[in-house]
């Protein structure tokens, strides 16, 4: 076997691991209830093993979950479709990535790890962001109240089915990237603010009749109160996509706190900031505002080190940790291919300097491609040999200073 390396590793195999962390025994004055979480999403593994993935560190094939594990990480974020066989998994029908079989596979192994585990609910059949929160087909024509009793149901189904599977959630997520809501119209949100982003601003100008922030909450207390009854001392996070928009951020938590929405912690996303100094201006500003709210990043990828202190060094332990977004193979990953970065490289750090898909994903919805794509075929999954970059010394650093 062809033996792989890298430079600058961290003696991985001697690293005191963080604790698995303690999440059931929520604070209610903000405070995380645990270690640190250095986490990652890394729901792409299962199709990427499927299509003949290998990984490798210090010249040894590995699983990748016990890779990142003996690196410092102590936490993993998983995303689950309602039907991804009639969405984002069409292709591949029969897999399902990302429902609830495959979820509950993947969360038992990282389980079996010793980690953490936090889901991510989409509530649709295929990717749900800032661009796109689709109704899933078998909730099609739901009016309101009935949406917010398939969301409660499903919430409550899939904890109970994780716990059953060996694969007990320790926090769950009730949307994902929900800064203009969920299960567009009845549960979209008109901001009152431009999120500075023209991409973002073009595509919500004009969307008509919505539920607002009254339909959006509904369906976020009906999640929430489906968690709970599967799981009593489940962490509940909600996630808005601007954590470098304390604004925008201020108008939404407000709005939810003003219909009851009873969380434990808000995620953000931080691909890219406006001005230097974003980041740091939300992050303080929300642990002033909201002394009983924690913190997280659920979604990062460049300026790995920068993002940790800032969430670390949060006053009353309000910083929970962070969430880089599949690291094996996206942006600025911590993995090569063929002696390349894995996700090809870091992507710019202000709007300014070019925009990052990840602020939105797709584009805008009126934009035609120029030259029709043909349909993919093969393997939805990325195979080949990842190999742990130096990238990924960041985090045994990180475990040892954040105790």
């Amino acid at each position: 076997m062809t033996r792989f390396t890298r430079r600058g590793t961290f003696g991985l195999a001697t690293l005191p691991l963080l604790a698995r962390p303690a999440l059931a025994k929520v604070n209610k004055n903000g405070a995380r209830p645990g270690p640190f979480l250095i986490g990652a999403d890394i729901s792409w593994v299962p199709e990427d093993e499927a299509a003949g993935a290998r990984y490798f560190v210090d010249g040894v094939q590995k699983d990748p979950i016990l890779i990142l594990r003996d690196a410092g990480f102590n936490a993993i974020r998983l995303r689950i479709f309602v039907d991804p066989a009639k969405g984002y998994s069409r292709r591949e029908p029969d897999k399902g990535w990302a429902g609830l079989a495959q979820t509950v596979k993947l969360g038992k192994r990282v389980r079996d790890a010793g980690m953490g585990l936090v889901l991510s609910f989409h509530y649709s059949d295929t990717w749900a962001d800032p661009e796109h929160q689709g109704v899933p087909a078998a909730w099609a024509g739901h009016d309101l109240p009935a949406l917010a009793k398939a969301v409660d149901a499903h919430t409550h189904d899939t904890l109970v089915a994780m716990r059953a599977g060996g694969a007990p959630v320790d926090m769950a997520v009730i949307g994902n990237e929900t800064s203009f809501g969920m299960l567009w119209p009845h549960g979209r949100v008109k901001l009152s603010t431009s999120t500075g982003n023209p991409v973002t601003d073009a595509n919500h100008a004009k969307v008509g009749e919505v539920g607002g922030f009254d339909g959006f909450a509904a369906l976020l207390r009906a999640g929430i109160a489906g968690a709970r009854r599967a799981e009593p001392g489940v962490a509940i996070q909600v996630h808005n996509h601007l954590g470098r928009h304390w604004p925008i951020v201020r108008e939404w938590t407000d709005a939810l706190i003003a219909r009851q929405v009873d969380f434990d912690v808000v995620g953000f996303s931080c691909y890219q900031q406006r001005a230097q100094g974003d980041w740091a201006t939300t992050f303080s500003e929300y642990v002033k505002r909201y002394p009983d709210k924690g913190l997280l990043v659920a979604e990062y990828s460049s300026r790995k080190r920068y993002i940790n202190d800032l969430v670390h060094a949060l006053p009353g332990k309000h910083g929970w940790g962070s969430f880089i977004w599949e690291p094996i193979r996206h942006q600025e990953a911590i993995f090569d291919q063929d002696g390349h970065n894995a996700g090809e490289g870091a992507k710019p750090d202000l709007i300014s300097q070019g925009l990052n898909g990840a602020e939105a994903p797709g584009g805008l919805a009126s934009q035609q491609p120029a030259v029709p794509k043909p349909e993919p075929t093969g393997p939805m999954g990325h195979g080949g040999d990842y190999v742990a970059n130096k990238l990924l010394d960041l985090y045994p650093q990180m475990a040892k200073d954040y105790r």
